[in-house]
């Protein structure tokens, strides 16, 4: 078993930037892909970033270029560096692990945080 708990949601104006971090517990991380998806309100869940036990990462197309998403093995902790927030980032950020690779769909994930509310305001 693998627990997800992520940190540093909250409210943000516009343009402005936010870190959220997703802290792992229970098996090896290292050996996973970790990945951020996004769920606006009555909306679907949305991919938003992921980065393999490799380190390669992969990007939504709305945000590439403004959002990074790193790890650090050693704290068992993932990252994702939003900068130029636009309102429409207004969402529910989940943490999501994967042991083989994560699919854009979200299909195949193993592990799902909670989710920490990023509020952007225009």
């Amino acid at each position: 078993q693998v627990q997800l708990v992520e940190s540093g949601g909250g409210l943000v104006q516009a343009g402005g930037s936010m870190r959220l971090s997703c802290v792992a517990s229970g098996r090896t991380f290292s050996d996973y892909d970790m990945g951020w998806f996004c769920q606006a309100p009555g909306k679907e869940r949305e991919f938003v970033a992921a980065i393999r036990w490799s380190g390669a990462t992969g990007y939504a197309d709305s945000v590439k270029g403004r959002f990074t998403i790193s790890r650090d093995n050693a704290k068992n902790t993932v990252f994702l560096q939003m900068n130029s927030l636009r309102p429409e980032c207004t969402s529910v950020y989940y943490c999501a692990a994967s042991y083989g690779f994560m699919s854009s769909s979200g299909y195949g994930i193993n592990y799902w945080g909670k989710g920490t509310l990023v509020t952007v305001s225009s």
